[in-house]
Order: C-alpha cells, then structure tokens, then sequence
C-alpha cells in the first residue's frame, strides 16, 4: 500500500515515522529545500520562539537536547526536527524542493494522482498513490492583505511580506519597520527588529491577552496553560468530569482563579500604563489563541521603542516625498520601508480539484473533519495537524496513530451519520466558542488534551487514569505517551498489516 504525505514539519515527520513501522511504503513531498514546516529557515523570522517550553513541545519517543534553553529558537526546533528524521531513518523518505501542483482522486480505481514540480528545475512528473495525507499544516500559507496603492509603495522601495518571509535581521537595520498584528508572531518580530531598525510601528486592529512566561517573575504557565486543570476552567459543550464542576457548582472558584491571574498578568506586562488593557475578562484568552507574551515588548512600547496603534488598520500604500509611507485608519501616516504581516493564515488545500475541496467543507469554506482527521465525504484522505493544539507535536503522533488504526483495520468507526452529526455539531460549537475565529474548523484550543483523549480513546490506546490524574495539576508529558505507541503495536503486530477495507463515504 503506497501513502503520499504532504509536508515535512512535524505532522508530515511523525506521521511517516508511524507509518513505515507499520510496513506501508510512504512518500514525504515538502516543497521547502529544508525539512521543518513553520521551523524551515525559509520561514522563519527573527526572534521567532517556540511557544511551549521544551519539556511539552516535543515527540513522546524523543526528547529535545538537555542542553536546549526553556523556550528554544526556531534554528534549534529545526535542528530538533532533523535529528528526529536522522534517528528514525526518515530522511530516505523526503523530497525535498518538490511541490505538489494537483492530486485527483479516481474513486472507481482507487488511486489518488499527485502532479508534482521539482522546484529548483520546473520539471514536473505524475505519480499515483493509494492513499493521500495532508500535513502542510494550518500555517503554512500566510495571509497578506491588498492594501490599496501597493504599487505605489513598491516603486518607492517599501516592501510588503509575511513576517515568515521576513527571514533576515539586517533587512531592517536602519529601516522603518511596520508590523500588522498583534499575535505572538507580531509581537515576536516587532521586538526583534526593533533591535536595529529606525522606528518600530505595530498596527493593531485588536489588542488581546497575553500569558507571561512566569507569572509574577515565579510560576511558569507550563502549570496554568498546559495541565488539564486549565482545560477544566473553560467551557465545553461536552463538559465532564471535574470540568463539569468547576463551571457550574464550582464555577466561583474557578472565576476567582481566572480573575487572579488576569489581575497579576495585567500588572506585570504593565498594561494600564502602555495603554494595552484588553477588553473583556482575561478568560477570553483562549478565544481564539493563547499567545504567550514576548520578552522585553511592553518595556519596550513603554520606553517608546515600540509604538503600537491600537483599534487600527492600514488604509493605503502611498510615497510621499519620494519615500514610501503607510497611512492609517485614523489618518496618521508613518514612513515604513517595509510592511511586515502577521495577519493569520489561509486554510485550505491548493492542490486538490475545487470540487474535492466544496466537499471537504461546509458552504462557508469550514473544514468538516471528524477527529480533526477524516473527511466526511472524500475516500483515502485524511488530515494530519489541523486541529491548532497546545501539544502540536503530541496531536499530530495521536492523529498520525488513529490513522494507522483506521488503516490496518484496528478501529471502529461510529456510522457515518454519527461521524457527520459529530463533527457538524462541533464545528457549530467552535464557531460559537470564538466568536467566529476557528480558522476554518481547526481551532481546538485550549482543549488539546481533551483531543488527545478522544483520538487515543477510540483507537484504544490512551494513557492510564494514573497519568491523566497527574496531568490535573502538572504539564502534561509527552514522553509518557509512547506506551500509546506501545499499545498500538501490540494490538496491530509489526509485522501484521492486514488488507485494508477501503470505506467509500455515502453523498
């Protein structure tokens, strides 16, 4: 059985790893020169961190180096990522530099047909597979807008990019820099840059709340944000357990939980006096995203460093004075020789036929995939990595080891009506829970160890109430998943791939 994956980051790289130990012939196709995902040194932008600290973002049968600070660079999580693919022989596996184009499914020979494109000499070639696996991620194709009088700006020399285009510190020494955002990549960048350029302007439309990395100086947010206590505190339309306790009986506790902590976190960042209170109670965090607050940025914006605007957004592209400019929604105008967007991300999957994509999601362009893996009406596909999670690289080995399962025949599915009323009804809760920001059905924060769960339980291959318990109050250990692993071998068998039943979804 032959297996396509898109993408070489960490969904892509797991997901060939499992893969292979189960005997399926795999073939990994990364349009980068450089394996990584977001991590490529294509992609990645001054300053640019990971998010969790190292003892959570990691595989669970592979530890990051001892000698890696807390919060590694995006050159160490790449570096990290390389040496997964050298222990687990995967590097063999990878083609790097080549971009699939298209992928068309025949149903009544069952085969997926992959147009791809070597990079670095145009030349193109076809290739069939029984199966397809897209792991390009939810990140991986920036959104910049159409600003008006762009061409203006660029004959003037300004540049506009993504801030993951943005890959050199010394583009900006000296220059005028203004970034769009105000997520951590913006404000990641914005601090970096600011190192060097002239003027550092961050245009934010909405200011939200940000977690420091030790609350107080003292409490790292591994114990607050990465712990299933903090999954406990937030509403879920499925509320169990001792979640279910804590918001509804217990509800005064955990409000004076949430209330604490936004009250240290707002004096800490120094927020009243940068002028960058959020609006809302600090429970609106988890929104849409926890962004972890960038070092050094408020100091910065209080020492006038950093100049934020708040509430607004770019109006247009000009030069003035033969030099390029950006004009406000409020009418100021600031010289910027480059326009940095931190702006979001498209989801959507560019090389699948157009009415392959109107199946993979509703009528307003939202993906419909139960588990966040399987689509609800199109055959030998499945998603790996689209469900935004605080856990990315555990969520992609427990939705890479459900595929397997599905594979080999070890798993049960639900009816496909059942499947579709679950996924639907999900999404319709997403959309509610964010208030429309569920990046197109993939926002599953901050409940990813509740994904976990839900993927490894009906696979049959969860962690023990023990762990589960201990996660309660400590950061979750990916380490202590490979039982998971574990489990799934024995069930399976090494060497016991079975003929798969191919299940054609009913229209």
């Amino acid at each position: 059985m032959t297996i396509a994956i898109v993408g070489a980051g960490i969904s892509g790289l797991c997901t060939a790893k499992l893969l292979t130990e189960f005997g399926f012939d795999v073939t990994v196709f990364e349009s980068a020169p450089d394996l990584g995902g977001v991590w490529s040194r294509t992609r990645r932008y001054p300053g640019v961190t990971t998010q969790n600290n190292k003892g959570t973002y990691r595989f669970s049968d592979f530890p990051m180096p001892d000698e890696y600070p807390e919060w590694p660079t995006g050159k160490q999580v790449q570096a990290y990522l390389h040496d997964y693919a050298r222990r687990f022989d995967l590097e063999r596996l990878i083609r790097l530099g080549h971009a699939v184009e298209s992928a068309d499914l025949d149903e009544t020979a069952g085969r997926w047909t992959l147009r791809i494109r070597e990079i670095g000499t145009g030349a193109t070639a076809e290739t069939e597979f029984d199966h397809l696996i897209v792991a390009n991620g939810i990140f991986c194709d920036p959104f910049v807008p159409e600003y008006p009088g762009l061409d203006e700006f660029v004959a003037a020399g300004g540049r506009v990019c993504a801030a993951s285009d943005f890959n050199e510190l010394s583009d900006a020494v000296g220059k005028d820099i203004v970034v769009v955002g105000y997520g951590k990549s913006a404000c990641d960048i914005a601090e970096a840059l600011s190192e060097v350029s002239r003027s550092t302007t961050v245009v934010a439309r909405e200011v939200t709340w940000k977690m420091p990395r030790r609350l107080a100086g003292v409490l790292n947010y591994k114990y607050l944000l990465l712990t299933r206590l903090n999954e406990g505190l937030f509403e879920h339309h499925q509320q169990r357990g001792f979640g279910r306790f804590l918001t509804g009986p217990g509800r005064f506790l955990r409000d004076g939980l949430l209330n604490a902590v936004g009250a240290v976190t707002r004096r800490q960042l120094i927020l009243d006096r940068v002028g960058l209170v959020p609006p809302g109670p600090f429970e609106r965090i988890v929104r849409h995203a926890v962004g972890l607050a960038t070092e050094n940025f408020y100091e910065k914006v209080r020492d006038g460093i950093i100049d934020v605007h708040r509430g607004q957004v770019i109006a247009g592209l000009h030069e003035k004075d033969g030099r390029p400019t950006v004009e406000l929604s409020d009418g100021t105008v600031r010289a910027a020789d480059a326009v940095v967007c931190a702006t979001g991300f498209r989801q959507h999957v560019p090389f699948l036929r157009g009415d392959l994509q109107r199946r993979l999601t509703d009528e307003d362009g939202n993906f419909e995939l139960y588990r966040q893996i399987l689509p609800l009406d199109v055959p030998r596909l499945f998603f790996v990595g689209y469900g935004s999670s605080l856990f990315s690289p555990l969520s992609a080995e427990a939705a890479a080891m459900w595929v397997v399962s599905y594979l080999t025949e070890h798993l049960n599915l639900p009816p496909e009506a059942e499947r579709s009323a679950f996924a639907r009804e999900r999404l319709r809760w997403m959309i509610d829970r964010t208030e429309g920001k569920h990046a197109r059905g993939t926002n599953i924060i901050p409940f990813s160890l509740r994904q976990v769960d839900e993927v490894l339980d009906e696979i049959g291959v969860n962690v023990g109430p023990l762990v589960r318990f201990r996660q309660w109050l400590l950061p979750a250990d990916p380490g202590a998943y490979r039982a998971s692993t574990e489990k799934l071998r024995r069930r399976i068998g090494e060497a016991s791939v079975r003929r798969p039943v191919h299940r054609t979804p009913a229209r």
